[in-house]
């Protein structure tokens, strides 16, 4: 018998809201606070970095630990700025999915590199406080470890018990971290989407066991899985 997909694990920004840009403009505010003019070299290591939590990359960025949080809340600040600012909005359809999954009997978990303040902001942004079963950002781990990390897969698994392991578990993400932590966790359905950062190739390089064309196509995937 097939194990079903009982619990499903999605990214957010880039897999079921549109970035369009504001990682990046968020970063280079806070290089700015910094009083550090946000140069190409920075630019694609966060681009190259998009879905690991924020601290991680402005410790890699800005070396000693002062002045990597310092940075980190000049982006958290930055980041809610433009999410007042009207300027986000749902990936085409991602609703509908997250709704069609949990119509399927799954539960669904949305994660986030962002801290719990931004991802709250998004939520609310969105009117999202009741899409899903759960929301998970790297400060809920027990180490308090974003992706490429496994924590906030298996956190989800844990804290909603919705599957009995990870042969149960399928994740979502636009970025080859996302799909790294999934790869990690061992879940059984690891799936790219290409409305983000990360391309094809970069998405299978990391192991995704699927890629589509977005979110939207996750539900009649894990249907054919199991079937």
């Amino acid at each position: 018998m097939t194990t079903p997909l009982n619990l499903v694990v999605l990214d957010m920004a880039g897999t079921t809201v549109a970035d369009d840009g504001l990682v990046e403009e968020a970063f280079a505010a806070a290089a700015r606070a910094l009083g550090t003019a946000p140069d190409e070299r920075m630019l694609d290591h966060v681009r190259a970095t998009m879905g690991e939590s924020k601290i991680s990359v402005f410790r890699h960025l800005f070396g000693d630990e002062s002045r990597a949080r310092r940075a980190n809340t000049a982006f958290e600040e930055a980041y809610a700025t433009l999410v007042a600012a009207g300027r986000v909005a749902p990936v085409p359809g991602a609703a509908d999915a997250v709704a069609h999954l949990r119509g399927q009997g799954r539960t669904v978990v949305l994660t986030t590199g962002f801290a719990r303040v931004t991802q709250d902001a998004l939520l609310d942004a969105l009117g999202w406080r009741d899409l899903a079963d759960l929301t998970l950002c790297p400060a809920d781990t027990a180490r308090g470890r974003g992706r490429p990390f496994p924590d906030m897969v298996l956190t989800a698994l844990l804290r909603t018990g919705a599957a009995d392991g990870v042969q149960g578990v399928a994740v979502a993400g636009d970025t080859a971290y996302d799909v790294l932590s999934g790869v990690r966790a061992g879940a059984r359905v690891v799936a790219g989407v290409l409305t983000g950062a990360h391309g094809a190739d970069a998405l299978h390089a990391a192991g995704a066991t699927h890629v589509l064309g977005s979110v939207a196509e996750l539900p009649d995937l894990l249907a054919r899985v199991e079937a």
